[in-house]
């Protein structure tokens, strides 16, 4: 009974959760996240990659030119932590699949002893036919038919700080943008690792440069709210065998 009340009890501790959150936001938009510093963040971590032996550049004598520079003035692309850069998000997906399995199997067992030792009437009971002593058959039939059909376009732009810059001189990048329209707020968040080499002139640069690249595009409010199944139905897709 105990193991029963808790599993009635679970659907309605893991709703508790989600719902005290919505029901704080009643007749009022969701709020804005407040402007942080990315590094302050608990989840953040330094990002090590591999790197090339340090090299000490020649100074050459009666020079204007400066080693690592890419023009005799100064450039106005993201070099260094604080910096921005513009990334430009730009993701055209859609697939098709489409899969089907079917599978059918018939057993058939028969089981019988008609001589022990001269001992099976001792161990049988009275009347029990020792030559069929078990007959079992079985039978299973399945069949499964699945079709995925997504398609997803995302074309957004937003800025990003260098939060780190790695010993051969690539920078790692975090940026986040808060959306909100009426009562729905829309999050987008991207990180990686960047060349400056990749920097365009107007300081942008797309986002099929990104090495590691971690994007995260959703939402929430109410229509977020209403295309999430509930967390009762969510439970019983995890737990339910068939």
């Amino acid at each position: 009974m105990t193991m029963r009340a808790a599993l009635l009890l679970l659907p309605l501790a893991l709703a508790g959760c989600g719902s005290l959150e919505r029901l704080s936001r009643i007749g009022r938009p969701p709020e804005l996240s407040e402007v942080r510093n990315p590094t302050a963040d608990p989840a953040w971590r330094p990002v090590s990659m591999p790197m090339p032996q340090a090299q000490e550049a020649a100074l050459p004598a009666n020079s204007l030119w400066r080693p690592g520079s890419r023009t005799f003035l100064r450039d106005q692309r993201a070099a260094q932590v604080g910096d921005l850069v513009t990334i430009l998000v730009s993701i055209s997906d859609d697939a098709q699949l489409q899969n089907r399995t079917q599978r059918t199997r018939n057993g058939t067992d028969s089981l019988g002893i008609p001589q022990v030792f001269g001992m099976q009437t001792r161990w049988l009971p009275r009347g029990a036919d020792p030559s069929s002593l078990l007959d079992s058959k079985g039978g299973q039939t399945s069949d499964g038919n699945g079709t995925v059909k997504r398609g997803e376009t995302v074309n957004l732009r937003l800025a990003a700080t260098v939060t780190q810059v790695l010993p051969n001189g690539n920078l790692v990048v975090t940026g986040r943008q808060e959306v909100r329209v009426s009562a729905e707020l829309r999050e987008l968040a991207v990180q990686g690792v960047i060349r400056p080499e990749d920097i365009a002139s107007d300081n942008t640069i797309r986002h099929d440069r990104l090495a590691e690249a971690r994007i995260a595009y959703g939402g929430r409010g109410t229509l977020s709210d209403l295309q999430q199944p509930r967390y009762g139905q969510q439970l019983m897709d995890a737990i339910l065998p068939f």
